[in-house]
């Protein structure tokens, strides 16, 4: 637990008072009557409700308070209900459920590659060299693979591992090679700049792979940039051009022969607290949104300057993804894109699919739950 959370108990009117250091507040009854931690109120292996909380008398008040010991306080409640309460749980809820997972780590060109390179065949067969792989998805957005056979479909092996696969127009997984009638320039052999997939899609796919099967040509570098790091410096650039890429939905819409995807969101992608978690950037896929002429060419600008930063070598990994390597990584958060290559120097085959961003996640937490229980018995 990071944060010293201490409980003061009064008997006298009863209350739980909360002291975090900095400040201290008194905790509503509704709150602690919700966070009951009986067995008749709470189902034992989901730990979900038996109640409706929802349905618990607004005006509901405390009618005691008494410490048992350092870590329990007897509660009652004027519903009727009595409890005594660890107060080391109540600590836990308050903690922010994500302090479990590794916090972002904006990096640039100089990370350490060696910090997001895998054995996929180890990854495999190890829990714990999987739970660092996971940390280091979750901590730089991506990760590469190495090792992975060549086979085909073996993406989808790699995809379930790590997450849950996501199906689109594009099928389970697609194939990325050159080749003329292709619908989406991906499936050229042009460069490709610095964007984000689908984001005409609702929701748009958490998680790209791509895995390489063949690659013969001395071109086609992939590149990938951390688009929190970038954010940090186009903020202080342009902070004005920042705040309307954060606030201004803008259009974005895929057409071919079979298939239209319009939708509309804001380029730059934030949590609940406003904070940045990626963006949704395709410039082959946008459209200016309709603005004062002022505020579009400073909406304009701050686009630019998001897209010159994103492909500037201080930002960018640049590296050649060989056959039998896999890259999987945040479509929100890390931005990918190629350079171009000469397909008459030889074959040069991808396949890729799309995973939902709650994967890697729910894996991490399950193999950190696993290691606690571990450690429980020893």
């Amino acid at each position: 637990m990071s944060t010293p959370y201490a409980f003061v108990i009064h008997e006298q009117p009863p209350a739980v008072v909360l002291d975090d250091g900095q400040q201290t507040r008194e905790i509503s009854p509704l709150w602690l009557r919700e966070r009951t931690q009986a067995s008749d109120q709470l189902e034992a292996m989901t730990r979900q409700r038996l109640f409706d909380s929802h349905a618990i008398d607004a005006a509901l008040t405390l009618e005691s308070a008494s410490r048992v010991d350092e870590q329990h306080v007897a509660l009652a409640f004027s519903d009727g209900h009595r409890e005594t309460y660890d107060l080391r749980v109540l600590a836990d809820e308050l903690d922010d459920a994500a302090a479990i997972f590794p916090a972002a780590e904006p990096w640039d060109a100089s990370l350490d590659q060696a910090r997001v390179r895998f054995d996929w065949r180890r990854v495999l067969k190890e829990p714990a060299y999987f739970r660092d792989s996971l940390d280091a998805y979750l901590r730089y957005g991506y990760l590469i693979l190495y090792g992975v056979p060549t086979d085909p479909e073996r993406i989808l092996q790699v995809g379930s591992h790590y997450g849950y696969v996501k199906e689109t127009n594009f099928g389970r997984y697609f194939e990325v090679y050159s080749r003329p009638s292709g619908n989406d320039l991906a499936y050229r052999s042009v460069a490709l700049g610095p964007h984000t997939d689908n984001p005409y899609r609702n929701p748009v796919p958490g998680i790209q792979l791509l895995h390489c099967l063949v690659n013969e040509t001395s071109g086609g570098l992939s590149t990938l940039a951390d688009s929190l790091k970038v954010l940090e410096r186009l903020r202080r650039e342009e902070p004005e051009g920042y705040a309307l890429l954060k606030t201004t939905p803008v259009r974005f819409r895929f057409v071919d022969a079979g298939t239209e995807l319009v939708t509309q969101r804001t380029m730059i992608q934030t949590d609940d607290d406003g904070h940045p978690t990626g963006v949704h950037y395709s410039p082959r896929l946008d459209a200016l949104p309709l603005l004062s002429d002022a505020q579009t060419r400073q909406f304009h600008r701050a686009r630019q300057r998001l897209g010159e930063l994103l492909a500037d070598p201080t930002y960018e990994a640049r590296f050649t993804l060989d056959a039998g390597e896999l890259m999987l990584f945040d479509n929100s958060r890390v931005l990918h894109g190629r350079t171009s290559y000469d397909p008459s120097e030889g074959q040069r085959h991808l396949q890729g699919c799309y995973l939902d961003t709650d994967g890697p996640r729910e894996r991490f937490a399950s193999l950190l739950k696993h290691h606690e229980s571990i450690e429980e018995v020893a």
